[in-house]
């Protein structure tokens, strides 16, 4: 009797296993977004997906906006879905700061997953994870 309802389990369980192939093979479902660069002349530098990375990384684009304009250094302003940033700045340099915006603002400690959003508690900002439900403050003096 056993062994039919174990074969009956295993081929549910291998049943199951198919379906979920692609998932568990798939080790990483987030892939950072990657700045679009241009440089116009020695007066601007140009990241032509802004737009775009702000949609992936499901924040809004004026605390992203902030974020770069602080870490860079520079003045911007947002044109036609594009941030404009004043002076010439290295590519390196920006692609470094949206990882660092990643790391800090979206993926979540715990279990490295992007599905995050931000929570307040009086004057503490909090990233709360809508995959684990891990709670984190956020120590940046950046206010949203």
């Amino acid at each position: 009797m056993w062994e039919i309802v174990d074969l009956d389990y295993q081929k549910l369980l291998d049943r199951a296993r198919e379906g979920l192939e692609d998932v568990m093979n798939n080790a990483e479902r987030f892939s950072p977004p990657v700045p679009d660069v241009l440089h116009e002349g020695s007066k601007k530098t140009i990241i032509r997906n802004f737009t775009e990375i702000v949609d992936i990384l499901r924040r809004d684009e004026t605390h992203l906006y902030k974020f770069l304009l602080q870490e860079l250094g520079t003045a911007g302003s947002i044109n036609n879905r594009r941030l404009v940033l004043q002076g010439r700045v290295p590519e390196r340099k920006i692609k470094e700061r949206v990882s660092s915006y990643i790391d800090t603002f979206v993926v979540c400690q715990e279990c490295n997953r992007p599905d995050t959003s931000f929570l307040r508690s009086a004057r503490t900002l909090i990233l709360h994870c809508e995959a684990c439900g891990a709670k984190r403050p956020i120590r940046n003096s950046l206010v949203i």
